[in-house]
């Protein structure tokens, strides 16, 4: 009698997933699974944001009047040290609570991810229903992914400057977004002034709109080197699809950049993507070292407790969990963190042995720009940039 019912048990399983296997057949027939499912991105990353909770402490209304006052600040101090104004003040400025910033950001990741949706769309809608089923997993796996690291950074962002990259129509202006409830956490956590903290993530968010506001070339190479890598990286993903040699050239490209690669990122990239890639960790070494400087000048003499605030977020930076290293090796943020550091390095060298006038030499275009190994050897750039003077 045992035995029947192990027996029938194991049947009843059986056809319960012959039905299954039925019913996704049917539903997957003339069906394409879409590479992200956004809706299920954003609800698992709104989840994790309220585990924290906190709103917004005043209205709107008055806190962005106060951000404002701050960012026109802010402007004021950059343009003294310097000696560049902007075209037009800084206006568009926005406070937020994480879930308003998850909203903002969701529309930035959609834009990202549309050539790598085309190609998964070119790859599905002819494969067999064995595929389509494998492509829903994936969908589930890289939503719940998504959905994770914004929820994280949810927690985490004090302030954004969006450029409103990718856009068909980029906005004439980028905005200023601050996240007030992570904002105030900190406040309390770090026992300090919030007018002092406040312009400190001010200074920060303001230097990087300066940097793209003041030389408007910068935004349009910017989306351009964006729109090359991930272009790139969509045809890379429709070669290996079509000539089904996934393995072998996922194992070309590790093994070319094994040795060569400084991020765990470029050793799955092929040659073309890496180049990109080091252009862009290039750029964001600059804006990063560019902005650390400029608030090092702009607000140490102002706020009394700048070397605290310094030390504080350079420790926010170096000190971390093991799971949240994890995390961050496997999202490639780890090459953000070390961008403050490398960047911070190539500016204070710049401006120790020619002046902010000479470094300001490298927003003029993107040959003036410095590549990556430029970066970690100043003097070569200081080099390059003299002799064109000549």
């Amino acid at each position: 009698m045992a035995r029947y019912k192990v027996n029938l048990t194991k049947g009843l399983l059986f056809g319960a997933m012959l039905g299954a296997f039925w019913v996704a057949s049917r539903r997957y027939s003339d069906y394409v699974p879409r590479l992200i499912n956004w809706e299920r991105v954003r609800r698992l990353a709104v989840r994790i944001a309220l585990q924290k909770g906190g709103g917004l402490p005043l209205s709107r209304t008055e806190l962005s009047q106060r951000y404002g006052a701050l960012v026109h600040y802010s402007a004021e101090l950059i343009a003294r040290y310097t000696g560049q104004k902007l075209p037009q003040p800084l206006e568009s400025v926005f406070v937020f609570d994480r879930i308003d910033w998850i909203d903002a950001n969701l529309a930035n990741f959609k834009l990202l991810f549309e050539p790598l949706e085309r190609v998964n769309w070119e790859a599905l809608r002819s494969a067999t229903i064995g595929s389509r089923l494998f492509g829903g997993l994936s969908q589930v796996v890289l939503s719940a992914q998504l959905g994770a690291l914004m929820g994280y950074l949810s927690q985490r962002v004090l302030g954004q400057y969006d450029l409103s990259l990718l856009g068909k129509e980029p906005l004439t202006a980028g905005q200023l977004y601050f996240v007030e409830p992570n904002i105030l956490d900190l406040e309390r956590h770090l026992g300090l002034s919030g007018e002092d903290l406040r312009l400190w993530i001010g200074l920060h968010e303001t230097t990087h709109a300066y940097e793209f506001e003041a030389h408007p070339w910068l935004r349009d190479y910017w989306n351009s080197l964006l729109r090359q890598y991930i272009e790139s990286i969509s045809a890379e993903l429709m070669r290996v699809q079509s000539d089904g040699l996934q393995w072998r050239r996922l194992v070309g490209h590790i093994g070319s950049g094994l040795f060569r690669s400084r991020y765990l990122l470029e050793l799955v990239m092929a040659p073309e993507q890496r180049r990109l890639f080091h252009q862009i960790q290039a750029l964001m070494c600059l804006v990063e070292g560019f902005s650390n400087h400029v608030m090092d000048q702009a607000g140490r003499a102002l706020l009394p407790n700048y070397k605290l605030l310094k030390t504080y977020f350079e420790e926010r930076l170096r000190q971390k969990s093991a799971a949240e290293r994890l995390f961050i090796r496997l999202t490639g943020l780890d090459v953000k963190l070390e961008q403050y550091a490398l960047g911070e390095r190539f500016v204070a060298e710049v401006v120790r042995r020619q002046g902010i006038e000479f470094l300001n030499l490298a927003w003029q275009s993107p040959a003036t720009l410095p590549t990556l190994e430029e970066v970690h050897q100043p003097r070569r750039w200081i080099d390059r940039i003299r002799s064109q003077m000549v």
